[in-house]
């Protein structure tokens, strides 16, 4: 291999791509998220493990007091290893759990009648809304920068 290809391994630069693949909609009451990562080596790899994170950010207040916090609702690492070729493909298929936290604005809101009516009011006086993703990270030997992949997906 020549110096140049050591780099750009090193790097992660060419070696392969994470792609997720996961529903744009689970239920509320869900607490799991199934789907597949897609990988493809771009150059023979070995793939250590993988893995998947379910994450709301979180967003609070307005203009200059407004406040975005990262929470983890659910983490899966699979470490299976095992070898891919250049240009193939190899799917891992996975159930990621996760268990939701619910502000008091917002578990006010989930009700019904007046007392939900009060929280989506609450909810939007003080600038609170959520949005939800799940990353995915590969973990390639000896590759300092690992493939990852980034969706969205909402509850509903």
């Amino acid at each position: 291999m020549s110096f140049f290809n050591k780099l750009k391994q090193g790097l992660g630069i060419s070696t392969a791509k994470a792609e997720l693949q996961i529903p744009a909609t689970i239920a509320k009451d869900s607490t799991s998220v199934n789907g597949k990562v897609v990988i493809t080596a771009q150059s023979d790899q070995r793939v250590k493990g993988i893995k998947l994170l379910f994450v709301e950010r979180y967003t609070s207040g307005r203009g200059d007091n407004q406040e975005t916090k990262e929470i983890e609702l659910g983490k899966l690492t699979l470490n299976n290893s095992f070898d891919i070729k250049k240009d193939k493909r190899h799917e891992v298929d996975f159930d990621l759990p996760f268990q939701l936290k619910l502000s008091n604005n917002q578990s006010l809101a989930e009700e019904k009648g007046a007392l939900g009516a009060l929280g989506k009011v609450a909810m939007f006086a003080q600038g609170e809304k959520s949005e939800y993703e799940v990353k995915v990270s590969v973990d390639l030997e000896g590759v300092a920068f690992d493939p990852n992949d980034i969706q969205s997906i909402k509850l509903a």
